[in-house]
């Protein structure tokens, strides 16, 4: 659905409120009276069976009495009529229905959510919802919610699953006299999804900053593919819930979501250029940031400041978050030698010292926004008592007016009761102002992340056998199984375009004897079985033999002991590979995601893969230029380039590696689960020394 067909959900000549009620505590009343006060100029329709009067205008009693087209319809009856309603405003015509009502797939009422979206989708209407607060657009000044009545038009598009949080985000928008293109629910998107919302306010021609709150994405690959065509300058912040298991479980409960892997949401985001806050408060200080705040033209920033101590923190903040200082002395004092006392500094941070007023101030913001070689100010004052606040607020407020649009400029305010009503005045006029200097770099921090460039991602073409690769899998399918055996992965990769040691299956003393005489000493040897998963364990790896005596005792004993251990298993032979000196040991994977698909994971590998979890994650297909991203992500990359006079290892072959397993998972979607464990890099190329992979059988 492209964004032109919103347009009578976002801007509706008419509206009809169904449950429209005479009882003003009833969320029937509340919509219609929001509604009516907002200054909307279409035809407004309230029904209801008993007909009459509400708030001066004609109730009727069935929206087919309606003698008029309806875009757009609010739903607020009981869930058991609701599904009735629906069908009623689709024979009518109506172009559009916000279900307001709740009780439907989050708590288990699936079937009649379902019922509901056929019945609209037969007669050509979409649903908003169910179990939605409404909507609000400044295109059409309409407040169609049961929330606050008193919202500011503005720039920034809020959009939320959770109609309570929404509820209170509406509230809190007004408090910080943050405006709003638009504020709307999405509760179960039974229909209508966030990425069609999206489609929208991306097009629309007043939103320049997207706030979501989301708790779960049914297609995380068409909301990613959206944000990343998004228009220049348009930018998104994203609060994602349930980080934890407890939260994913009560996300289920509360949406019926699927709350997907959150490390996989967080590289989901950041490969698509989403901004993800850790919290609403952080959601809110980078969401006004970017709505006040031009892009910037360069790295360097200077903090200008009263007080040294409050300077030190902001300066720590920075190397925290990656804002880059100024710290070229001999422009610091070009620019401010002469403004400041003698016991003052130009050293960045830039201290007035104590007793600067509001004159000290604005001359020493003038100079640092004046200059082309600085970029971006960040303005500290700290109550001191020496001097009064009145000018300070003047004068934030004239240099926000005066370079506001030109330079990217945040303020921190520390002190008092009187401190606090001039924050309060400044953010009142649209000033990203914040109590805690910390805030302050942390959404100038997000700015410099929102506009920071990124490149087009092109595929590179790279060959491989497919062929080769169908025919293990079709084979693996054939009999029934869903996981191949470690021999067969490795065929795959070594199919791939890996480089695989050299193996062989051996189903006999003589052939193992034969094996390891023809692809060299030292071996290693394998149980080959799909029932013995934790091969070790059982006694059925066996490393480091060097001639043919140990190669006979080892077959001996690996067969001995792994029947002694799984009597029942099927022990398809052993697999005897040659051994290769050791490297950094690290791991490939990839999994199927509820909400992305294909996924891709880098990291340390080797046993203890699953303890350290140093892992970095990708949506797949990716580029390689986003690989080499991905894994300097680890903490451990530093043993990539070398430790303790070791060499650096050849990173290129690494990201070879990952971009072919991710073209794998992409051309072949069969393949549910993928591990490369452990991928052995050396100083020149990287080896294959053990592979998994599963795959979907269809049932039979």
């Amino acid at each position: 659905m492209t964004s032109t067909d919103l347009a009578p959900l976002f801007n509706p000549r008419s509206v009809a409120v169904i449950g429209a009620s005479h009882d003003e505590g009833k969320i029937g009343h509340t919509v219609l009276r929001n509604i009516v006060d907002s200054g909307y100029q279409g035809s407004i329709y309230p029904v209801n069976p008993k007909g009459g009067e509400i708030l001066g205008y004609q109730v009727y009693e069935n929206i087919g009495d309606i003698d008029d087209e309806v875009d757009l319809a609010l739903v607020v009856v009981p869930a058991k009529i609701a599904v009735d309603v629906i069908r009623q405003c689709a024979s009518h015509g109506v172009k559009f229905a916000i279900v307001i009502t709740s009780g439907f797939s989050e708590i288990g009422n699936i079937e009649a959510e379902r019922e509901m979206v056929t019945t609209a989708r037969e007669h050509g209407m979409r649903i908003l919802g169910p179990n939605v607060f409404g909507l609000f657009s400044a295109a059409a000044s309409i407040n169609a919610t049961f929330g606050p009545s008193n919202i500011r038009p503005g720039n920034i598009a809020v959009i939320s699953q959770s109609g309570a949080l929404g509820i209170a985000m509406i509230g809190k928008t007004a408090e910080e006299n943050m405006g709003l293109s638009t504020i709307v629910s999405i509760g179960n998107k039974a229909d209508i999804t966030e990425a069609e919302i999206l489609s929208y306010v991306f097009n629309d021609d007043i939103t320049d900053v997207v706030f979501l709150y989301m708790e779960g994405l049914d297609n995380g690959r068409e909301f990613m593919d959206l944000v990343q065509q998004k228009p220049e300058g348009m930018n998104v912040v994203a609060i994602k819930a349930g980080r934890s298991e407890v939260g994913a479980r009560a996300v289920a409960s509360h949406t019926g979501s699927l709350a997907g892997a959150d490390k996989i949401f967080d590289a989901a985001f950041r490969q698509a250029g989403v901004l993800r806050a850790e919290s609403l408060e952080e959601g809110f200080n980078w969401v006004t940031t970017l709505s006040a705040c031009p892009k910037p033209a360069g790295k360097n920033v200077v903090i200008v400041t009263n007080g040294g101590g409050i300077g030190v923190l902001a300066a720590d903040a920075c190397e925290k978050y990656g804002v880059s200082l100024l710290s070229d002395m001999e422009i610091l004092e070009d620019t401010f030698g002469d403004v400041l006392p003698a016991f003052g500094s130009y050293r960045n941070p830039v201290d007035l010292t104590g007793q600067a007023g509001g004159g000290e101030y604005r001359e020493a913001l003038e100079r640092a926004l004046e200059r082309d070689d600085i970029d971006a100010v960040i303005a500290l004052y700290c109550q001191t008592g020496q001097s009064p606040l009145d000018p300070i607020r003047e004068t934030f407020l004239d240099i926000q007016e005066k370079y506001g649009d030109v330079k990217p400029i945040v303020y921190s305010l520390f002190g008092g009761d009187q401190t606090d009503e001039v924050l309060h005045d400044l953010t009142t006029n649209g000033l990203p102002a914040f109590d805690d200097v910390e805030d302050a770099v942390s959404s100038l921090n997000a700015l410099y992340r929102a506009y920071a460039p990124r490149e087009a991602q092109a595929a590179e073409d790279v060959s491989f056998d497919e062929k080769r690769i169908a025919g293990v899998i079709e084979r693996v399918a054939g009999e029934g199984r869903g996981q191949l055996l470690g021999t067969e992965a490795k065929e795959i990769m070594d199919a791939l375009g890996l480089h695989v040691p050299p193996f062989r299956v051996a189903r006999t003393i003589d052939e193992a004897v034969e094996a390891a005489n023809d692809i060299g000493y030292p071996v290693v040897m394998k149980v080959v079985s799909e029932d013995i998963v934790h091969k070790t364990d059982s006694g059925g790896v066996l490393l480091d033999l060097e001639n043919e005596g140990e190669v006979v005792e080892g077959y001996e004993a690996i067969i001995r002991s792994c029947r002694q251990h799984a009597p029942d298993a099927n022990i398809r032979g052993v697999e005897v590979v040659k051994m290769v000196p050791e490297g950094v040991e690290t791991i490939i994977g990839s999994t199927t995601d509820p909400s992305f698909d294909k996924t891709l994971m880098f990291g340390l590998g080797g046993i203890y893969v699953e303890v350290l979890k140093d892992v970095a994650f990708r949506v797949a297909p990716v580029s390689k230029k986003e690989i080499a991203k991905m894994i300097r992500e680890i903490s451990s990359f530093p043993l990539l380039l070398g430790v303790r006079g070791e060499g650096r290892k050849d990173i290129p072959a690494v990201i070879d590696a990952i971009y072919r397993v991710g073209m794998l998972v992409d051309r072949f979607p069969e393949i549910s689960e993928l591990d490369v464990n452990p991928l052995m890099v050396y100083e020149d190329g990287a080896k294959v020394i053990d592979a998994r992979i599963n795959i979907e059988v269809e049932e039979t």
